[in-house]
């Protein structure tokens, strides 16, 4: 088996090249990814079937999508993430899972699943994209996260305790839940020299600045996960980094946001208004009537991810979320996107 870690973080191949390879191995090894993309095949065949020969018309063979691949990447399809409710999205179908990541909600409710096959190749993810954006030697972190403590599949969960993991100081520690932050503690910090990054999801961070007075030193970074669906009404974000500034006493620059889901391995954050990803992640806008189709910049769309440490389950994936992005490749996430507005796509995502 391929050494993927070495693939996917290496510094000398192009991205084009390892996503070249990630979509050749999942072709070949993810029977849902395989039946979807033989799927599209078909369909756009069948379209165009008076522009070819019967004979052709009626052929299918992996030669020709995996060439039309090689040729232009962003011909690779992108499968619906509603996928990982309806099916096994794995490479490894033989083989049980080390980890299992579920989306959040009550247990009642269809939850995505996401098998994890090498942990380890997630924990350099997240740690090395983490390090792309922050100083983590010198972090201490804190993770305040009401609704997402009762899940124990969470990958934000997850996420946050291997931060904390990396922490030698003992003051890096998932808030205690329903209770005011501790004063002394925050000097501690302070003390110690340290920079405080307090993850939380938006609803639990305002609730968090209702029960008391926060002053965090001048230095720290709130990162909110998104939740603008608070109990109380949706807010925008820019209106919730508004509260999050003023609440906690910080500069506007220092409230931050990341970008991640249990059906992704790699996360994108934004220090300010738009959202980076790190380099083994891209995300593209697609047209939501035609996501084959890639929209320019500053129009809105369907966000498109490929997310190469996905290699065991799917790399390539249209998400359910509205966005924009700029010329530099930056994006905005914009809330989740009406399925009622996708008109005529309906052979790529349905409704729920």
């Amino acid at each position: 088996m391929k050494d993927w870690a070495n693939i996917i973080f290496s510094d000398t191949l192009s991205f084009k090249e390892k996503a070249k390879q990630v979509f050749e191995y999942q072709f070949e090894q993810n029977p849902v990814y395989r039946r979807y993309c033989e799927a599209l095949d078909e369909i756009k065949t069948s379209r165009h079937s008076e522009l070819v020969s019967e004979s052709h018309a009626t052929q299918n063979n992996d030669s020709e999508i995996l060439k039309r691949v090689q040729d232009d990447r962003e011909s690779i399809p992108l499968l619906p993430i509603k996928a990982f409710k309806d099916a096994d999205v794995t490479t490894r179908t033989d083989a049980e899972a080390e980890l299992i990541f579920k989306s959040s909600g009550t247990s009642d409710m269809q939850r995505s699943i996401h098998r994890v096959h090498n942990p380890e190749l997630y924990d350099k993810s997240l740690l090395k994209g983490f390090r792309h954006f922050y100083n983590l030697d010198n972090a201490v972190i804190w993770g305040y996260t009401p609704g997402y403590a009762d899940n124990p599949h969470s990958s934000l969960i997850y996420m946050i305790q291997k931060l904390i993991d990396q922490d030698n100081s003992g003051l890096s520690r998932f808030l205690p839940l329903g209770e005011p932050v501790n004063p002394g503690a925050i000097k501690e910090v302070q003390r110690q020299g340290k920079q405080l990054i307090l993850f939380g999801a938006a609803f639990g961070l305002l609730d968090l600045l209702e029960m008391d007075d926060i002053n965090l030193p001048s230095n720290s970074i709130v990162i909110e996960t998104g939740g603008m669906k608070t109990h109380r009404r949706e807010i925008s974000r820019s209106e919730l980094h508004r509260r999050l500034a003023k609440g906690f006493r910080l500069d506007g620059s220092r409230i931050h946001s990341e970008y991640g889901m249990a059906e992704l391995l790699s996360q994108a954050y934004a220090t300010g208004k738009w959202f980076s990803t790190v380099p083994w992640m891209q995300v593209t806008i697609r047209n939501p009537e035609n996501p084959n189709e890639i929209l320019p910049p500053y129009e809105e769309g369907l966000i498109g991810v490929i997310d190469l440490a996905n290699v065991h389950s799917c790399s390539f994936l249209l998400t359910g979320d509205k966005g924009v992005m700029d010329k530099d490749g930056r994006f905005k996430v914009l809330g989740r996107w009406n399925p009622r507005d996708l008109r005529g796509c309906n052979f790529l995502i349905d409704e729920d």
